[in-house]
């Protein structure tokens, strides 16, 4: 199994590129996970203290089941992803069930942050965008698909966001194998890895 991971600031376009990549190999087996759906359960605490948490820092995060689920799907066996309700602030009831494949792409803002779950990774990419587009970009998603107002994404962002940015995130980008900028906009650059990818699946060189 070949370990992809996709690190990057909010916005900066990572799912954009992993899902580039799926699309680049026709789902070719190819197991997208991403890092936020293991946003620990806050399903015992009161609606606006599951708000008010700072969901950008690594500890906000159970990475540890993560590194779990990546070790048994190199050993064959099939796990179940959690899954998270960005609006509630909480997990959901029912998982994902993923089955191993070639290729598992790992997508988030801390996945290089993360050394346990760095040393699962074969290859790792930072996507470089700049920080005015990600904001952009963020605000659209927040309030379009996860019912926030301007207001709170604004609150958020100055809080949290940009800082764990900087303390977490930026650093990370050292422990890439490749940088990536502008992220799903770079085609160049997504071929050449869905051409190393497939590679991979037809069993050539990692």
């Amino acid at each position: 199994m070949f370990v992809l991971g996709i690190a990057g600031g909010t916005g900066s376009g990572k799912t954009t590129v992993a899902e580039g990549l799926v699309a680049g190999l026709n789902g070719n087996r190819v197991v997208l996970i991403n890092h936020d759906a293991y946003y620990r359960d806050r399903s015992g605490l009161p609606a606006d203290e599951r708000r008010a948490i700072n969901y950008d820092h690594p500890d906000a995060i159970e990475t540890e089941l993560l590194v779990t689920h990546l070790a048994d799907l190199r050993a064959g066996r099939t796990v179940e992803l959690p899954q998270y309700d960005f609006r509630r602030h909480e997990r959901r009831a029912e998982t994902r069930r993923i089955e191993p494949g070639p290729v598992v792409i790992v997508e988030g803002i801390l996945v290089l942050a993360e050394e346990k779950l760095r040393a699962q990774m074969d290859l790792r990419i930072f996507v470089d965008t700049d920080a005015d587009l990600r904001l952009m970009r963020r605000l659209e998603r927040d309030i379009e698909q996860r019912g926030r107002t301007f207001a709170q994404v604004r609150e958020q962002y100055n809080a949290t966001v940009r800082p764990m940015h900087l303390a977490f995130v930026e650093p990370s980008k050292r422990f890439a194998d490749l940088v990536i900028p502008e992220g799903g906009e770079n085609r160049p650059a997504l071929d050449a890895i869905v051409g190393h990818l497939a590679q991979v699946i037809a069993g050539g060189p990692r």
